[in-house]
């Protein structure tokens, strides 16, 4: 019998790849920080409607957050926008491609931060599958840069390198911190304490952004609001893909989620070869093997 968590992170995994396609149409328009700001201001409205409808309509019952709750969201927004900061900053450098690829150690980042913080379980194959996952993606990324699998070793001291070790370990500290916030609600209702969890989460990065960006960055909010049309669809898309985060990281290890998530690079493949028609290299398939491969791995050891 196929475990909740599963069909939920992959459509989190499916939702995430179509708003970050959406969200290109953006960037034309907006500067980077006004294209991510997107991603929480129209995701507000909606998430707030997905608790009340929890409430109203499924009969669950609100939870009654505490200190140690916002504690624990707070941690999780602020890590997840440092992270999106820092992937983003990567960008100046020219050999951002070997940053970006060691921002991917999140999934393994993300498990040792939940057995430091929450004292989650992890097994010895869960570990291995996870580790077979990202030699995966460590061949995806060789595939398309000179160096190669080598260069991206070598380049470990690197300042990319270090900026995408920090990212890795934002977006570990966020996935973990948003399964120990939801769980710090108590209660039965695994849908109405991730879904809570994500309203407060989105109206805390929608005023942390709003505010830097008119300070830092007048014009953007504006702008956001006259593209309304598509940034709607975005935030939309967004919260969906987080509702379904939110929710499979409640119900299972914040680290198996985020391996299991590694779907989406297949999603992305499957899109440009059958759609776009574009080619892959052997390095390619055999990164997307071993991605699959570990996915299977770990679904045999939860």
């Amino acid at each position: 019998m196929i475990e909740l968590w599963i069909p939920i992170t992959v459509a989190a995994a499916f939702c995430q790849n179509l708003r970050s396609a959406l969200q290109k149409h953006l960037t034309s328009k907006l500067s980077t920080s006004g294209a991510t700001f997107v991603r929480f201001f129209y995701a507000v409205l909606p998430a707030w409607l997905y608790v009340w409808f929890l409430r109203d309509f499924v009969g669950l019952e609100m939870p009654e957050p505490h200190a140690l709750f916002f504690a624990y969201a707070a941690l999780g927004g602020a890590t997840q926008i440092a992270a999106t900061a820092l992937l983003v900053y990567l960008f100046a450098f020219r050999n951002f491609a070997v940053g970006t690829t060691y921002s991917k150690t999140e999934t393994v980042q993300a498990a040792i931060f939940g057995i430091v913080i929450l004292g989650d379980p992890l097994t010895a194959g869960a570990m291995v599958a996870i580790m077979i996952s990202f030699v995966g993606v460590l061949a995806i990324s060789a595939a398309k840069q000179a160096a190669g699998i080598k260069g991206i070793v070598l380049s470990l001291t690197s300042k990319p390198a270090l900026i995408g070790l920090a990212s890795g370990a934002c977006f570990g500290v966020s996935a973990v911190s948003y399964r120990a916030a939801s769980l710090s609600l108590g209660g039965e209702g695994f849908l109405i304490q991730a879904g809570f969890t994500l309203a407060c989460v989105t109206i805390m990065q929608t005023a942390a952004m709003a505010a830097y960006m008119r300070a830092r960055e007048p014009g953007q909010i504006t702008a956001v609001l006259r593209n309304w049309k598509v940034a709607a669809v975005v935030g939309l898309s967004g919260m969906a893909a987080s509702a379904c985060w939110f929710t499979a990281m409640t119900i299972q290890n914040a680290a198996y989620v985020r391996a299991l998530g590694q779907i989406e690079l297949v999603f992305t493949f499957a899109a440009s070869y059958f759609i776009f028609k574009e080619k892959s290299s052997r390095m390619e398939l055999a990164g997307i093997g071993l991605v699959v491969a570990g996915i299977f791995v770990l679904l045999l050891n939860t």
